[in-house]
């Protein structure tokens, strides 16, 4: 399946934060969010775009638009990962990856001569209509907090 964009609608999910409670689309509905679709907690570029989002917040926490990370890593590993860093914002077990599946980000990927399937490092803006307004695609780590916030103050 290829990536959605601008203008597709956004997939429905209920997943289980990093603090056990569960976000669900329905609950978010009426109202715009992000969802920044990253590889793996506490790895050395996950962990830059994390930081980076973070030291970043006041920038995004004036927009209102709230953000989720989505990972395929477990429940644990989010609440581990966010208390180690002290991010200010909930991260999505999607264990299955059927989130990131839905959306088109879970993709072949190569390293070291090995292929494998993982996450694209893509970023989403949900409109409050449920319609994806904008795609951060394979986001740097290091450019993503300020691309991001640039897109949600506009």
């Amino acid at each position: 399946m290829s990536r959605l964009d601008a203008g597709d609608p956004a997939p429905d999910f209920s997943l289980e934060t990093d603090d056990g409670t569960v976000v669900s689309s329905a609950d978010l509905a009426g109202s715009r969010y992000v969802l920044y679709f990253y590889p793996k907690d506490d790895t050395p570029g996950c962990t830059k775009q994390a930081c980076g989002l973070r030291d970043s917040w006041s920038g995004v926490s004036e927009t209102g638009v709230p953000v989720f990370g989505v990972s395929p890593d477990s429940v644990r590993s989010h609440a581990k990962f966010r208390a180690k860093y002290d991010l200010p914002y909930r991260l999505l077990a999607d264990e299955g990856h059927r989130l990131a599946e839905a959306y088109g980000v879970w993709v072949q990927k190569k390293f070291a001569g090995r292929e494998y399937m993982g996450v694209e490092r893509t970023t989403f803006v949900i409109g409050a209509d449920g319609r994806i307004q904008h795609v951060l695609p394979q986001v740097k780590p290091e450019e993503h907090a300020a691309q991001l916030v640039e897109v949600l103050a506009a």
